[in-house]
């Protein structure tokens, strides 16, 4: 029997002999590899934490002892060790288990994750609550990747780290980018090994107890031990927030892995280890392009990805992609930012063409808005690429930097609406309702590929902060025009002509609108703009229906149907509205053409909930 097999949960994992550890990691490696091949879902990053998993699991008594995982999209070993084997089958499937930790899913999730740079400050309460209950023995553990690390958030935990006593926490700096060569990893490993260990504690604590009675020489001594450590490695910056900097050390070494891990342990206190891994390890296809295998759809291993003989419909990232390109060749003053999503905005060729107007912050929005506020105030056109889900964190930002001095500022939000199968960490559901709120912030919301292109080149044109919003995926097919032609600044259209019944569209949503519209024999209008406001339009249907249906793909509470609502209030105007859209919960993983219908945002949703509220219809 395969010893994952036998492996239900981290208890059985601690029962095995060192010896068996690194079979176990390759009978792991291939079940992830097999696994997300049938499913589809985070690929690179998972193979490379691995042995890293195996040892978290095998030193610390787990789940007492805590581990929080940064981003979460790592997590499928930890996930196969802690009795999930069997439910990787159903992976970001409706109703399987998610792809990032989460809570209720199980308690070796100690804490939900999708977003980065969240660990140290989770890791951190934990490890306080852990101290005020008197339960000092329990160790806290926060596992981030180096780009997560470039965000504030985590800085600004380890800040106060520094200051806080008596508590036990590990920050695990899981390094994919450095390389070690063989001479320098081995040193490091010997190092590490030796300042982890007791002898080198014990020392310096007698060192400390005997020489602080002569200060000069007290001084000489950290300064020395300072300069030593930082000469053998970059670890003085985390020094000076607290930390006691280990490493780097090969995370895929796993003899040294659990040596290392087992010295902090008996250690305690503030301990931060370097751990330098490699993305798709084991699997050479994925180490030779790890971005290529970070999130893949479902492939063969022993194929590998292969390109389709044939392209498919072309997806509003990549009309994002190409509209920016253009733009730039007719206008020198646009630049492109993206907060670490070059490949998942469609910047890709915009930064080969154009890279000294490109620019990736990192995982930093809140800095990326910001930054984009500057670039603006000089006279610049700064385009932000940027995920409907991770505007919310630069949403601060977006009202003090941007909004309030009404700069020029355009928002590209990609991922608006349902996602599918990253789940409800991702899905752009409150993207409306956060900025149509926003005095000087426009919301337009095309209603197909061609469209989008329209209306990017609008918002861009528009003197002010303008958001864009599209879905993931690919649209309805409409031809894109050439050219970088404008709409008119905030007015809709009529597209279907009825009577009695009006459908009010906004964005993607159209298209089901029109189907239902067909069949009720309603008039279908394509809004176009939330905010502002088509309110001619929506006039006129309002004076010439019996009833109105808004349609979004965004939650309900406060959204473009709020909107509505507000207006016919405001103009005295009482036709009877149907509000649909996101309900008020956060909608969980599944494919999005299910979801949509599970939603009733499909056709025949929209149909049944208007011949459900009004009968006589």
């Amino acid at each position: 029997m395969e010893l994952q097999k036998t492996i239900h949960s981290p208890a059985d994992l601690r029962l095995l002999a060192p010896g068996q550890l690194k079979p176990l990691a390759q009978e792991l490696r291939a079940f992830v590899l097999d696994s997300v091949s049938k499913t589809g879902g985070h690929l690179s990053s998972n193979l490379g934490t691995v042995e890293l998993t195996i040892a978290l699991h095998y030193v610390f008594n787990t789940p007492d002892d805590r581990i929080v995982w940064d981003v979460g999209h790592q997590t499928y070993p930890h996930k196969i060790l802690t009795g999930r084997r069997e439910a990787m089958a159903t992976l970001r499937q409706y109703g399987g288990i998610s792809g990032f930790p989460r809570r209720s899913e199980s308690e070796y999730d100690t804490f939900g994750t999708a977003h980065s740079s969240t660990s140290i400050s989770a890791a951190l309460g934990m490890a306080v609550a852990s101290r005020n209950k008197g339960e000092h023995q329990r160790q806290h553990i926060a596992v981030i990747g180096d780009g997560a690390m470039s965000a504030g958030m985590a800085f600004e935990a380890m800040n106060n780290a520094g200051v806080t006593h008596d508590i036990n926490m590990l920050v695990i700096l899981n390094d994919n980018e450095m390389s070690i060569s063989p001479p320098v990893g081995a040193l490091h490993r010997y190092l590490t090994k030796l300042m982890s260990g007791n002898f080198y504690a014990a020392a310096r604590s007698a060192a400390d107890k005997l020489l602080k009675p002569l200060p000069p020489l007290h001084e000489f001594a950290k300064r020395f031990e300072e300069h030593t450590k930082g000469m053998l490695g970059p670890g003085t910056i985390f020094e000076e927030f607290g930390f006691n900097y280990l490493g780097p050390i090969d995370g895929h070494d796993l003899d040294t892995l659990t040596s290392t891990l087992r010295n902090i342990k008996q250690r305690g206190g503030l301990q931060f280890l370097h751990v330098v891994t490699k993305k798709g390890a084991g699997y050479k296809l994925a180490e030779a392009d790890p971005v290529l295998y970070h999130g893949p759809g479902k492939f063969d291993p022993a194929q590998g990805i292969v390109k389709p003989s044939t392209p498919g419909k072309i997806t509003y990232t990549q009309v994002f992609g190409d509209w920016v390109c253009d733009m730039a060749a007719h206008d020198t003053r646009l630049v492109a930012i993206t907060p670490a999503m070059r490949e998942g905005s469609g910047l890709v060729k915009f930064e080969q063409h154009y890279p000294q107007r490109y620019f990736d912050v990192g995982i930093a929005e809140q800095h990326a808005i910001t930054f984009a506020a500057g670039l603006a105030c000089e006279g610049l056109k700064p385009v932000v690429a940027i995920y409907s889900t991770f505007l919310q964190r630069g949403y601060d930002q977006l009202i003090h930097d941007v909004a309030l001095q009404d700069l020029d500022v355009t928002l590209a939000l990609d991922r608006a609406g349902i996602v599918g199968a990253d789940g409800a960490t991702h899905m752009g559901a409150f993207d409306i309702a956060f900025l149509r709120c926003l005095p000087n912030v426009a919301v337009l919301t095309p209603a197909d590929e061609n469209e989008c292109r329209q209306l990017l080149t609008t918002a861009y044109q528009h003197e002010g902060t303008a958001a864009v919003r599209y879905p993931r995926g690919s649209g309805p097919g409409t031809p894109l025009q050439s050219g970088l032609a404008t709409l008119p600044w905030g007015k809709g259209e009529i597209r279907r002509q009825g009577k009695k019944l009006a459908l009010l569209a906004f964005g993607t949503v159209l298209q089901a609108a029109l189907q239902a519209g067909e069949v009720l024999g309603a008039t279908v209008a394509n809004m176009r703009f939330v905010k502002p406001l088509d309110t001619d339009l929506l006039t006129q249907l309002a004076q010439s229906h019996d009833y109105l249906v808004t349609i979004e793909e965004g939650v309900v509470m406060g959204g473009a149907g709020s909107a509505v609502l507000e207006y016919l209030s405001q103009a005295g105007m009482n036709t009877p509205v149907l509000t649909l859209g996101l309900p008020d919960e956060f909608v969980d993983h599944g494919d999005q053409v299910l979801l949509m219908k599970q939603l009733g945002l499909d056709a025949a949703g929209i149909q049944a909930a208007i011949e459900a509220k009004w009968v006589h219809i």
